[in-house]
């Protein structure tokens, strides 16, 4: 079990949680205030899928490819990547700091016949509980937490040995402010304004140096990109805004 004092401090900023636990309701409309995140979860999925059967030696073609593996979404929010996960067989755990998020992720993961092992906790309050997981996701979450260094140092160490974590984020760059904030908040309208603080996104050289401590070594990084004419989200080398990252513990 770890030590509880090697995880002292708190990784929630409560002004992000009632930000987000204000919208909850609307987690699960595709049209509504997350439209974002359901546009960019086929390729958020699509990345973690490829990459988990590949890492494990899993069957690709299987209807179930991750039976028999747990895994953690940390900050979880309504569950848009715990139920698909669940269907192609993982046991997951979701966890959010929002009371309000994982009320609503229950509620429909009951309604459509899922059991998903949510909780309202936080990364740091699990890894000095000793949890351990063989994946671990933290998709579009670490540029919502207060303490960057001790939000990755309890993700990962609650990954097992051989195993994998996810993340997903935004890039801080001056391309990501005027299209991820002024685009997608001012002008679009696709997210409330004050959804996103620019300051807050992570470079990927800052996330990967963010590992440099931990027992996880970051072995994958993509962009995800943007198609206004298609409307449609897809993987590539330009990391500029959206980004997603792999991270290996070694046996």
């Amino acid at each position: 079990m770890a030590n509880q004092s090697s995880f002292s401090g708190s990784t929630v900023d409560e002004a992000e949680i009632a930000h987000f636990s204000a919208m909850a309701a609307e987690w699960w409309s595709p049209t509504g205030k997350f439209r974002p995140l359901h546009k960019q979860n086929p390729t958020r999925l699509a990345f973690i899928r490829e990459n988990i059967i590949a890492h494990f030696g899993l069957d690709e073609k299987a209807q179930s490819p991750f039976a028999g593996m747990n895994m953690l979404d940390i900050g979880c929010g309504g569950g848009l990547i715990c139920e698909p996960m669940t269907r192609m067989g993982a046991s997951m755990t979701g966890a959010d700091a929002s009371e309000v998020n994982i009320g609503i992720a229950s509620t429909h993961a009951k309604e459509n016949g899922l059991e998903i092992d949510y909780r309202a906790t936080t990364a740091e309050s699990m890894a000095e509980a000793g949890a351990q997981f063989d994946v671990v996701l933290a998709m579009e979450v670490v540029e919502h937490v207060s303490d960057v260094p001790l939000f990755i140092k309890a993700c990962t160490s609650m990954v097992k040995p051989g195993g994998l974590m996810f993340m997903s984020t935004l890039n801080r760059t001056m391309k990501s402010w005027a299209l991820a904030i002024i685009g997608a908040e001012y002008i679009l309208r696709w997210l409330p304004v004050g959804t996103h603080q620019w300051d807050k996104f992570v470079t990927p050289d800052e996330l990967e140096a963010a590992f440099e401590n931990t027992a996880l070594i970051m072995t994958r990084k993509e962009g995800m990109i943007y198609n206004p004419i298609l409307d449609r989200w897809s993987r590539g080398a330009d990391m500029d805004i959206n980004y997603m990252v792999m991270c290996e513990r070694p046996e």
